[in-house]
């Protein structure tokens, strides 16, 4: 038992000094994303003011500072909800009516200072604290399956990973908070001699989650970049707008536009956007994208890629050329992904394709 409870304490410690460590980075680099960078940083501040309890109980004797300990675990997902904005989209801005965010965080901490911690207080907190969670997975998961149909509609880059590591932070979130609820449930049963075991694996999924945020902050600066919050992704109703059948304009638009695309070949430059191609070619950004995902059916994200396997198809029968200068060239800029874009399109992986046609 006493060998748990050191390891415990020591995992703490390491998991608050990483956490510390990277706050600082993230309020020190040089970068346009501030207010991405400083929500996450506070928010880890907040959770490593909160894990303290996982090796010191001095705290306990300073009752104002536990009680804005044990409160501040009501800020932790309003931060990480507004720093999921604030990552995805690059003209976020904090107003006044985000401060709605604060008010649980600042309930139980009137509360607690009027009537101390009883049960039932703790009771209440408990309960609120799981809903809360919940609510505010939720909402992350339908921001960010917004922000991945607004990208896939609006942008050609295949290397969107602010969705991938968005997601897989909430992921592993919800996976952590499993053994929380896990351990809450054995605390009121017969079955609290697990209760510390519980707490081993807690606290090496919170070291795990941990590290990865270091080495993802330091190997991928590119996770601090993000879309316009204004575009929206198309509805069924704006789909509905086009019949299945083009009209002489459409048509023309479409000419134009496969016409471009073969001739000057837009896709080559892996930054294109729906945007950019849309003042191109002098068609509006609406009717461009209505044009692509309801008459060719697809995404442009989706509608780019085929013009660059296309090409890549072309170049890969060039033996002078490795596979990676092919990548570059035909605009991609993650090996992984061209391969996944590449095997998408041909059902081959760009190396079995080059051997099946040289």
């Amino acid at each position: 038992m006493e060998n748990k409870i050191e390891l415990i304490e020591s995992i703490g410690k390491i998991v608050v000094f990483l956490m510390l460590l990277l706050s600082i980075f993230l309020f020190t680099v040089k970068t346009k994303n501030k207010l991405s960078n400083r929500l996450f940083g506070i928010y880890l501040l907040v959770i490593a003011f909160d894990l303290t309890g996982l090796f010191s109980n001095k705290i306990l004797e300073y009752p104002n500072l536990n009680i804005l300990k044990v409160s501040s675990s009501l800020s932790q997902l309003p931060l990480f909800y507004l720093y999921v904005l604030s990552a995805c989209y690059t003209n976020f801005r904090i107003k006044k009516k985000h401060s709605i965010h604060a008010s649980l965080f600042i309930l139980f901490l009137l509360l607690f200072k009027i009537t101390g911690f009883s049960d039932q207080s703790l009771m209440i907190f408990e309960i609120i604290g799981e809903l809360q969670f919940i609510g505010y997975i939720i909402i992350v998961f339908i921001v960010l399956k917004k922000y991945k149909t607004v990208y896939l509609e609006n942008y050609s880059s295949t290397n969107y990973v602010v969705y991938k590591w968005l997601f897989n932070i909430t992921a592993f979130s919800c996976f952590a908070h499993s053994f929380v609820i896990l351990r809450w449930y054995l605390s009121n049963s017969t079955f609290q001699g697990y209760i510390v075991n519980i707490n081993v694996l807690i606290s090496i999924m919170v070291l795990i989650i941990t590290i990865y945020f270091v080495l993802s902050a330091l190997y991928r600066p590119e996770l601090f970049t993000g879309i316009n919050m204004n575009l929206k992704p198309l509805t069924s109703n704006s789909l509905s707008e086009l019949s299945e059948k083009t009209t002489p304009i459409e048509d023309e638009h479409l000419k134009r536009l496969h016409s471009f695309m073969e001739s000057d070949k837009p896709y080559l430059d892996f930054e294109l956007t729906l945007q950019k191609l849309a003042v191109q070619i002098d068609i509006s950004e609406k009717n461009l994208s209505l044009l692509i995902n309801r008459h060719l059916n697809k995404h442009f994200f989706d509608f780019i890629n085929a013009y660059r396997i296309e090409e890549a198809k072309k170049l890969l029968k060039d033996t002078s050329l490795n596979i990676q200068q092919i990548m570059y060239q035909v605009g991609f800029n993650s090996k992984s992904s061209f391969n996944t874009a590449f095997k998408k399109h041909t059902s081959n992986t760009p190396s079995s394709y080059r051997k099946s046609t040289t």
